[in-house]
C-alpha cells in the first residue's frame, strides 16, 4: 500500500518565497483581510491532515470497491462519506468561492495547492469537489442573480454537488453534432431530452442534490457549435423554500467500468423531459461551459502533479530500503540500497526535477488568474490563457511518465497491486484524455493561442523572461537563455508554415515551450533560495536539481526543435489504406 505525506515545505516555498504571494495578497483590498501567510499555512496544514489521514490510506479500498449502481442508485466507498463531510464542514468545498454567496474567497493560488494534495490522496475522490467548484465558476460568471442565490450557497457549502454534461455517444470533441434537445415549457423553464455519457460524479449519494450543467440545442438553433445552449438541470427540483423535493427527469443508465479512478462514478445520464433552466444567452452555451472547462483543465494539471508526487515519495522510500546489488560494498554477503544505482537515481531525479518545476508552474499560472481577477490585469489574463493548455497537457503527460518511472524503480513489486504503484499509473492515465485530449490541447495551443496572434503573447513572455535572467543571472541562466533563443527562432519558422504542418508539430511544439518554461521555474527556485530562511540541505537539493534539469532535461528542447524542423511530408503522403 502506497503512503503519502503532503509536501508542505515545498508548497510554502513556492507560495511565499518563489512568488511571494503573501505580499501580493496584502496589497489587494479583497484579500488583505481574508488571507495572509499564517492563515494560508494553517489552511494547508488542515487540508493536509484530511488528505493524509482520511483519504490516502484508503485509496486502495476505493479502487477495489469502486462506485456501485443498484436499483438506479449509486453508492460510493464508505470512507468517502466521512471524508466529504470533513471537507464540507471545514469549508473546503467553497475554498475559492465568492464570499457574497457563502464561499471563503481564497485566492486560486492557494486552492490549487489543496487540489494537488487531494489528487495525491485520491484522484477519484478529488473529482467530486472539483467538478462542483468548476460548476460554481460557470454559474458565478453566467447565471442570473436569482439562480446564483438559489444554487451557489448550497454548492459552496458542499450540501449539493455539480457536474458538467457535454459528451454524447456520437459527439465527443465535435460537440456541434450533439442531439440533446431543449424545448421551451409554458413557464421560464425548458424540457431537456437526450443522453450524455462519461459524466463524472453524475449520480451518487454524497450530497442531497446534484446540479447538472447540460449542453443542449433549442428548436431554432443554428447548425454546429454555434447552436449550443447551456442549461441547469437539478437532480431534484426546488420548492418555494429552495429545498430539493421533487425528483427531476434525470436517471442514471449505467456507470462505466474503467481502467482507473474507480471511486469516481462515471455515468451515462438520461434526460427525459427533465426540467432545466437556461444559463446565459441562447446559443452561447459552449462559451459558458468553457468557463468551467478551463477551470477543470487546470485541475487536470493538479492530477498529473498529485499522482507524480505520491509516486515519487513511494519510489524514493522503496529505493532507500530495498537492498539489491553492490554499489559500494565489496562484501559478497551484503547488498546496498538500490538508490545507490545510477539508473535508479536518474529516474528519481528526473521525477523530482519535473515535479518541483511543475509545482512552481502551477502556482505561477494560478497567481496569474488571481491577478487577472483582482487587478483586472489583461496581461495576466492573456498569459494564463496561453498557459492553460500547457498546464493540462504537459503536466498530465509528465505525470503519467513519472508514475511509470516510479513503478519501474520498484521492479517486479511495482506490478503488484499491494504496493499501490500500478493504481497510480491507472488513475492518472485518464488525465491525458478527459477535458479535451492532450492532442486537442496541443492543437489549441499551436493554432488558437500562438498562431492566432503570430506568437505575440508568447514572444512577449519569453522576452520578459530573457530580460529577467540576464539582469539577475544564476546557474540556470546560460542553458535557459540558449533554449529561449532556439525556441523563438523555431517559432518564427513554424508560424510561416501552413495549417497541416502546424497541426502535425503541435504536440512537439507545446512540449518544447513547456520545457523552456519549466527551466524558468528552476531559475525562479534558485533565485528564491535564502540561507537565512532555508536549510543547507534544502538549498543544496534545489541547486543540484536545477543543475540536473538544465543539463539533462532541458536539452530535450533541442531534439524537439529538430523534430519540428524535420520534413514531415510523409504524414499526408501516406494514403489512409496504406497505414
Amino acid at each position: 500500500m502506497s503512503q503519502y505525506q503532503a509536501p508542505l515545505n515545498d508548497i510554502n516555498f513556492n507560495l511565499f518565497d518563489v512568488w511571494q504571494l503573501d505580499q501580493y495578497w496584502q496589497q489587494q483590498s479583497e484579500l488583505q483581510d481574508v488571507i495572509e501567510a499564517d492563515t494560508a499555512k494553517a489552511i494547508l496544514d488542515e487540508a493536509a491532515k484530511i488528505c493524509e489521514q482520511q483519504l490516502a490510506p484508503f485509496s486502495h479500498i476505493a479502487d477495489a470497491v469502486g462506485a456501485q449502481l443498484k436499483d438506479g442508485k449509486v453508492t460510493l466507498p464508505e470512507h468517502y462519506y466521512t471524508a466529504y463531510a470533513s471537507l464540507s464542514e471545514g469549508g473546503w468545498t467553497g475554498l475559492s468561492g465568492d464570499p457574497d454567496y457563502g464561499g471563503m474567497g481564497m485566492p486560486k493560488a492557494l486552492s490549487m495547492m489543496v487540489d494537488e494534495m487531494l489528487c495525491s490522496a485520491d484522484i477519484a475522490f478529488s473529482l467530486y469537489p472539483g467538478l462542483t467548484a468548476g460548476a460554481c465558476v460557470a454559474l458565478l460568471q453566467h447565471a442570473d442573480e436569482i439562480t446564483k442565490n438559489q444554487y451557489l450557497p448550497k454548492l459552496y457549502s458542499g450540501e449539493w454537488s455539480g457536474t458538467m454534461c457535454l459528451t454524447e455517444a456520437h459527439a465527443g470533441s465535435d460537440l456541434g453534432i450533439m442531439r440533446t434537445s431543449a424545448r421551451p415549457a409554458t413557464d421560464d423553464s425548458y424540457q431537456i431530452s437526450g443522453s450524455k455519457i462519461f459524466i463524472t460524479a453524475g449520480e451518487h449519494d454524497l450530497t442531497s442534490n446534484i446540479v447538472h450543467l447540460v449542453l443542449a440545442k433549442l428548436p431554432d438553433a443554428p447548425a454546429g457549435s454555434k447552436g449550443i445552449s447551456l442549461f441547469l438541470v437539478p437532480k431534484f427540483l426546488l420548492n418555494e423554500q429552495g429545498e430539493p423535493v421533487t425528483r427531476n427527469g434525470v436517471t442514471v443508465g449505467s456507470i462505466e467500468h474503467k481502467m482507473g479512478i474507480n471511486g469516481s462514478a462515471t455515468c451515462v445520464l438520461n434526460f427525459d423531459n427533465a426540467t432545466g433552466y437556461l444559463i446565459g444567452e441562447p446559443h452561447r452555451g459552449l462559451a459558458c461551459m468553457f468557463t468551467m472547462m478551463n477551470y477543470e483543465r487546470l485541475s487536470m494539471g493538479s492530477q498529473g502533479l498529485g499522482a507524480a508526487e505520491r509516486a515519487y515519495q513511494n519510489a524514493l522510500s522503496y529505493a532507500k530500503d530495498r537492498l539489491q546489488g553492490r554499489t559500494t560494498t565489496k562484501d559478497p554477503n551484503k547488498a546496498d540500497a538500490i538508490i545507490g544505482h545510477a539508473d535508479v537515481r536518474r529516474m528519481l531525479l528526473n521525477i523530482k526535477a519535473l515535479n518541483e518545476a511543475g509545482r512552481t508552474f502551477a502556482t505561477w499560472v494560478a497567481s496569474l488568474l488571481d491577478k487577472a481577477k483582482y487587478d483586472n490585469c489583461q496581461l495576466s489574463a492573456q498569459r494564463a490563457n496561453l498557459l492553460t493548455p500547457i498546464t493540462k497537457a504537459f503536466m498530465t503527460d509528465r505525470g503519467l511518465e513519472a508514475c511509470v518511472a516510479a513503478q519501474q524503480v520498484f521492479g517486479g513489486h511495482g506490478y503488484i497491486k499491494e504496493w499501490g504503484m500500478e493504481q497510480l499509473v491507472r488513475d492518472v492515465r485518464i488525465a491525458q484524455i478527459y477535458e479535451g485530449t492532450n492532442g486537442i490541447q496541443a492543437a489549441d495551443f499551436m493554432l488558437r493561442k500562438v498562431a492566432v496572434d503570430h506568437g505575440a503573447v508568447l514572444k512577449a513572455l519569453l522576452s520578459d523572461i530573457s530580460i529577467e535572467i540576464t539582469s539577475a543571472p544564476n546557474n540556470t541562466s546560460v542553458a535557459l537563455q540558449r533554449a529561449i533563443s532556439g525556441l523563438i527562432q523555431h517559432t518564427d519558422i513554424v508560424l510561416q508554415t501552413d495549417l497541416k504542418v502546424m497541426s502535425q508539430n503541435a504536440c512537439d511544439y507545446l512540449d518544447a515551450v513547456a520545457y523552456v518554461l519549466y527551466g524558468y521555474m528552476w531559475y525562479r527556485n534558485v533565485k528564491a533560495l535564502d540561507s537565512n530562511k532555508h536549510s543547507a540541505d534544502f538549498i543544496n537539493a534545489k541547486q543540484q536539481c536545477a543543475h540536473w534539469y538544465c543539463h539533462k532535461v532541458l536539452p530535450r528542447v533541442e531534439g524537439l526543435l529538430a523534430t519540428i524542423a524535420g520534413d514531415g511530408a510523409a504524414l499526408f503522403a501516406l494514403e489512409d489504406v496504406q497505414f
